[in-house]
């Protein structure tokens, strides 16, 4: 495991440079321009298998090992053919018969190699210059003659159009396909969110256009194994249909960081300390050959920025929109929590939990029915004088609680039996009795 680590995970993190505070730009798993960092080495046997697929190993080949493919190929299979003509007349004799005027050869006036390979390229060539041709009086020759158009025509469909093909990839097409340069993490919408720019700098649309992204990082599973190179989906729109572009203008991306991103974690201070890159990948079919063309990209953690927004670029001009490519890689500062989308969830939690409002009704009816249960044990609690009297008439709760609805509404807190005494003694005119217990309820009351 130490060996894997030292192989893979030492190599792929980033090196100060020795004397400096800043990082030194780590070894990328895909450049900037798209290019993936991967060779393959130690194919043994498997190397035939590029063989079996000849047209795409060559389509695959840098343009200057076709070229020289190409010119090898022409010229070995021209002086070939031509050596089999030169060898055709040298077997019949008709080299040295070349002055005889009533000896018929094979090939007229072919009598040396490089009349034979100026035969060749005539006959190949379809030029027919009319001083030399075939003659009837030689089947060998019109066998061979069969055989070179076949073969021509053969290395001429395959070359050409491995030639064609590779000039009209679409690889070009995403040269005038734009990244921007670094990525940004700001708010958008109330949300924390990893957002980066594309653009497109042709008129000509890219049909059907959807954006991927990738997070590459290494971790340790669980179960102990290491993953050096660990490829993760990262979210921007797939639910939504955000992915699909209309790409018109330069767009910007969104990836919104939340409890299912890999980046839920990710804080500002943590941002330093973090080894990982973020691969776009941008396709799409070309307008105007339908081929389909890919653009790719990547973002590593010294890339993205936090707290940045891009500049606009789009302007109303007099009929149209104008595009201003010149800030098309620029940002500016916004303010932006320093903290991760997990610490702010924990905080807001936490937070709401001590302060979490009560409901008025609620606090209001609790009040109200413990004010109530305590107006009902107030005969208990009355001494046993005033109890003995209080049996003599209805009972003093419900007649104060039946008086009060008349007067004043519905009330139960102890301190509205007080106001409820005061406002009974002056409407009502009862007797000392009830009096004497209203007086003694209010002092149960006070205590």
């Amino acid at each position: 495991m130490a060996a894997v680590r030292r192989k893979f995970g030492d190599e792929y993190q980033a090196v100060g440079p020795a004397g400096g505070g800043g990082r030194r730009e780590r070894q990328r798993f895909v450049d900037k321009n798209g290019r993936c960092n991967v060779q393959h080495g130690n194919l043994g046997g498997e190397s035939s298998r590029y063989l079996s697929d000849l047209f795409t190993t060559l389509v695959d080949l840098k343009w200057r090992w076709n070229l020289l493919i190409f010119l090898l190929t022409y010229t070995v299979a021209w002086l070939v053919m031509a050596s089999m003509w030169w060898g055709i007349a040298y077997l019949r004799g008709d080299l040295h018969r070349v002055h005889d005027d009533t000896y018929s050869p094979c090939v007229a006036n072919v009598y040396n190699f490089p009349s034979a390979f100026l035969f060749f390229i005539e006959t190949e060539a379809t030029i027919g210059y009319g001083h030399r041709y075939i003659t009837e009086r030689c089947p060998e020759g019109i066998v061979l003659f069969l055989f070179q158009s076949l073969l021509g025509s053969i290395v001429d469909a395959f070359l050409i159009g491995c030639m064609f093909i590779k000039m009209s990839q679409p690889k070009k097409r995403a040269e005038t396909l734009m990244f921007s340069r670094a990525a940004v993490v700001s708010q958008r919408d109330g949300k924390l969110c990893l957002m980066f720019r594309v653009g497109n700098l042709r008129n000509s649309h890219m049909v059907s256009a959807q954006i991927r992204c990738k997070l590459i990082k290494s971790r340790q599973t669980p179960e102990g194994e290491f993953l050096p190179l660990d490829q993760c989906e990262l979210d921007v729109g797939f639910g939504t249909g955000a992915d699909q572009l209309f790409l018109v203008s330069p767009l910007t991306i969104c990836h919104e960081i939340n409890s299912k991103s890999p980046f839920f974690c990710l804080s500002q201070r943590s941002l330093r300390s973090e080894q990982f890159e973020i691969v776009v990948i941008l396709e799409g079919i070309v307008e105007t050959t339908g081929m389909t063309c890919q653009a790719r990209t990547s973002y590593t953690e010294d890339e993205v920025l936090w707290g940045h927004r891009f500049l606009p670029v789009m302007s109303l001009e007099d009929g149209f929109f104008r595009v201003d490519y010149s800030q098309f890689h620029a940002t500016f500062e916004v303010p932006t929590p320093p903290y991760s989308v997990k610490e702010q969830e924990e905080n807001l939690s936490l937070s709401s939990s001590w302060n979490s409002p009560v409901d008025n009704k609620t606090r209001k009816e609790k009040v109200c029915s413990l004010d109530c249960i305590d107006i009902a044990g107030e005969k208990n609690k009355l001494p046993f004088k005033l109890q003995k009297i209080s049996s003599r008439k209805e009972d003093l709760p419900k007649r104060v609680l039946r008086m009060s609805s008349g007067n004043t509404g519905k009330t139960c807190s102890t301190g509205d039996l007080l106001n409820i005494q005061e406002m009974s003694s002056i409407s009502s005119g009862e007797d000392g009795d009830e009096r004497i217990q209203l007086k003694a309820l209010k002092m149960n009351a006070e205590a």
